[in-house]
């Protein structure tokens, strides 16, 4: 499992701490992934127009295909509903 931001490493790493993290969190500060998984979208807030990250999850499969996708994830229930694809793809 991975996470992955256009933050930056040093602000990776005060996050993880403050939450206690044990799971990478990459750092893409260009958006190259980003884009490639078609996460970085326009977003417009009090008028003012900007692209940024909309919240997303991919379980990749071991075969390294994408299993499942979750767009505009919130955090109630997401754990669970990402637990369960996992499951289901190794037969749990």
């Amino acid at each position: 499992m991975y996470g992955i931001s256009r933050d930056t490493v040093q602000s990776h790493q005060k996050f993880a701490s403050k939450y206690h993290l044990n799971m990478p969190l990459l750092s893409d500060p260009d958006g190259t992934v980003c884009d490639t998984y078609g996460v970085l979208k326009e977003k417009n807030m009090y008028g003012k127009v900007s692209v940024g990250i909309e919240r997303t999850t991919y379980v990749i499969d071991q075969s390294g295909k994408i299993a499942e996708i979750f767009h505009k994830v919130k955090v109630d229930g997401h754990a669970e509903a990402v637990l369960d694809v996992v499951k289901r793809i190794a037969g749990v």
